[in-house]
């Protein structure tokens, strides 16, 4: 029997508003987020990743990738803020990359995405946002970072958005950690029960907090 794989996508700002240190401690994040899951037995055994970024335009920078496999993007800040397009971007890939239920066998686990953001979307995102939220067909975390994100825009895509008012390199360093921590205690969660469960979340660090 295959092994049911953990789909995580990271959906990551990289508008111009992010660029110099804000940027920089993106790249550290996933390393850092490499480097945690690197040493969990069952991240390494069921966790794939894949990352797209957007900024005037968005692109899947890394498609679904196991994770001992994966190689650290490149990736830059520039341009705007097209959250529409990045939206659709994951759509296709979910449709494309994520193994579905057949009759001889069981799919993925729901993918887990992450999503952060720091501004304000440039393109008309609002029909993906609620097509996606009504799909049900994913685990969507939604991290506003700096007082430039708008939490009410998060809102209409997932119920769970967390919210930063600073953008500094401590509060983007403790939502990557908080990531990985998520993504283990969530992959942790769906071999034990071995069905679909809610998202087992941590609680966020002391910079963070879960908007209700």
């Amino acid at each position: 029997m295959s092994i049911r794989r953990l789909p995580v996508y990271l959906l990551l700002d990289c508008s111009s508003s992010m660029a110099g240190q804000a940027i920089e401690q993106v790249r550290q994040g996933i390393r850092a987020l490499l480097d945690d899951l690197s040493t969990e037995p069952m991240a390494i055994e069921t966790v794939y990743l894949s990352v797209i970024t957007f900024h005037s335009t968005a692109q899947q920078v890394i498609p679904l990738t196991e994770l001992m496999q994966f190689t650290e993007p490149l990736i830059q800040a520039s341009g705007a803020t097209s959250l529409g397009a990045a939206l659709r971007l994951l759509k296709d890939c979910l449709e494309r990359e994520v193994k579905k239920n057949t009759l001889e066998q069981k799919g993925d686990w729901k993918p887990l995405v992450f999503l952060m953001t720091d501004g304000m979307p440039t393109d008309a995102w609002e029909a993906t946002a609620d097509e996606i939220k009504q799909l049900k067909m994913l685990n969507l975390i939604a991290f506003a970072a700096g007082p430039g994100a708008e939490v009410k825009n998060l809102k209409r895509l997932t119920d769970i958005v967390l919210k930063s008012d600073d953008l500094s390199p401590g509060a983007l360093k403790a939502f990557f950690k908080w990531m990985s921590q998520s993504i283990v205690r969530t992959g942790k969660s769906v071999q034990v029960m071995a069905q679909e469960a809610s998202i087992d979340l941590p609680p966020p660090p002391p910079q963070i907090h879960i908007v209700p």
